[in-house]
């Protein structure tokens, strides 16, 4: 009897332990939050570029992490709501997958929660860190410093279509911080010599009376500033353009991939590889006031010589031999 007893005991001793330890290891899911501004068919790439990040560094989804990823379809008026979502699940880092935007709404919804930046503006001047080297807050992660970049796709454009004079700039009002955008078209403009004209797509829907708006203008290209609208907006953007023979320049590959003669800006999946990184640190303990905010390096030049072809415009060798890719 009492070694029976003796048994029962170790089993139930046993049976407590590992249900402890079952318990133990639920509690040990590390919710990552997912914020973007574009949609799930969008940012598959990226998603699959922060996947891949996570797993070099050892994250195992659904045994170690789990992932909760809301996408805002491109409408900003969203982000407050699916931000709100996020923070029910209790994550233990946001990542902002699409703009400095999603990162303020991310910050408004949970102050108390790390925010990583995988592609952006400048963290600083939006006022969200107190500087590149020591964030100092709750924010970090990689600036994409798209006003200066942008100002290389007057350059560009004019490389393969030297004798355009006026060209209009698409823009959308919604990202951190337009007037910064707006700056380095007119420094652009004024550097070549050449007549811009603006135009704004607040919403989906203004895509195309804004385009109609720069064709009234005379303009004779079109240049699409960064936005994660315009982006979700890409093909419907360039079948607008082809109607008015539009040489197009966009910030991403995507841009040149559906159509655009050219695409200007960092490599994305590089950025949301590095991603990973933060959140590793973060989660591990380090705080994201002490993980200094990288710049981005890693620049894409797509050349897309068939629609040049189809533009009649004959590419220089100088700026294929400088492409990255050249889509024949």
């Amino acid at each position: 009897m009492r070694h029976a007893f003796l048994l029962a005991v170790a089993g139930w001793v046993a049976f407590a332990a590992g249900d402890a330890a079952l318990a133990q290891s639920k509690q040990k899911l590390v919710v990552i939050g997912w914020l973007s501004m574009g949609s799930k068919e969008g940012g598959a790439r990226n998603l699959a570029a922060f996947r891949e990040g996570l797993s070099a560094l050892g994250w195992k989804e659904g045994s170690q992490i789990v992932l909760e990823a809301r996408w805002a379809d491109g409408s900003p008026d969203r982000l407050p709501v699916l931000a709100e979502e996020l923070v029910a699940k209790k994550p233990a880092v946001i990542v902002a997958a699409t703009g400095s935007r999603a990162v303020t709404v991310a910050v408004k919804a949970a102050p108390r929660i790390p925010v990583v930046q995988a592609s952006g503006g400048d963290l600083v001047a939006a006022g969200l860190a107190a500087s590149l080297a020591r964030p100092s807050g709750m924010v970090t992660g990689i600036s994409n410093i798209p006003t200066e970049t942008s100002e290389k796709y007057l350059e560009l454009l004019l490389a393969a279509a030297p004798k355009l004079k006026r060209v209009g700039f698409l823009m959308d009002p919604n990202v951190l911080n337009p007037a910064l955008q707006t700056k380095a078209a007119q420094r652009a403009a004024a550097q070549h010599s050449v007549d811009a004209r603006f135009a704004q797509a607040p919403k989906a829907e203004d895509v195309e009376s804004a385009t109609a708006a720069l064709a009234k203008q005379g303009a004779e290209a079109l240049i699409v500033m960064p936005s994660p609208l315009l982006t979700l907006e890409r093909r419907r953007i360039l079948k607008l353009a082809s109607t008015h023979r539009w040489p197009v320049v966009g910030g991403s590959r995507g841009w040149s991939e559906d159509g655009a003669l050219l695409s200007y800006g960092v490599d994305a999946t590089a950025n949301y590889r590095r991603a990973a990184y933060y959140v590793d640190r973060i989660v591990k303990g380090t705080k994201p006031g002490d993980l200094p905010i990288e710049q981005a390096t890693r620049f894409e030049l797509v050349v897309n010589a068939k629609t040049a072809k189809v533009l009649g415009l004959r590419v220089p060798q100088e700026l294929l031999v400088r492409a990255d890719k050249v889509i024949e």
